[in-house]
């Protein structure tokens, strides 16, 4: 499956892939970025090579890199998994030192943009750990509802966690 290049004022997200690896690795190593990842940081570039590593058309994912309009260096992705028809999960990773500038916001918008616009789309959600405030003020900031929690639903390198559930209906990003 060949992505989309998607492009804002100040982003281009491109079909990401191993070669990121060395781009995004110190983000995944970085221990206070990936406490409320599924996973703990990450030991070794190869460990970064092969999570970037995947068969979207098997597994319904599609990942874009983050890279800044100027530079094609990845500096974070956003992640699509299909789930059922019209229905997709979001998620996203951005290196700290981009944020604070609206960039993830940028490049979200741009995928829920395709999502609703032009694929049409009727929900996207997102599930992100109640403690990660960083990532329900991003959701929020883009409209995603607040659906519920789900009790002890992660079991992760912190221990086991419970999940916010967001979620976004087409006629709500259209009419924002």
């Amino acid at each position: 499956m060949i992505l989309p290049v998607l492009e804002t004022a100040r982003l281009r997200l491109r079909g990401i892939g191993p070669e990121d690896a060395e781009a995004l690795h110190p983000a995944m190593t970085d221990d206070a970025l990936m406490t409320w990842w599924s996973s703990a940081p990450h030991t070794d570039l190869a460990q970064t090579r092969d999570y970037l590593t995947y068969a979207p058309a098997t597994d319904g994912m599609r990942s874009w890199a983050i890279t800044r309009a100027e530079d094609d260096r990845a500096i974070g992705w956003v992640t699509v998994i299909h789930k059922r028809a019209g229905v997709s999960e979001v998620g996203y990773l951005l290196a700290r030192e981009h944020w604070g500038a609206g960039m993830m916001a940028e490049a979200v918008s741009r995928v829920l943009d395709l999502l609703f616009r032009e694929e049409g789309q009727r929900r996207v959600f997102a599930d992100t750990d109640p403690d990660n405030l960083g990532s329900r003020t991003l959701l929020e900031r883009l409209g995603f509802k607040l659906e519920g929690v789900l009790r002890a639903e992660w079991e992760t390198h912190i221990g086991v966690r419970d999940t916010t559930l967001y979620g976004l209906l087409r006629d709500e990003w259209l009419n924002r």
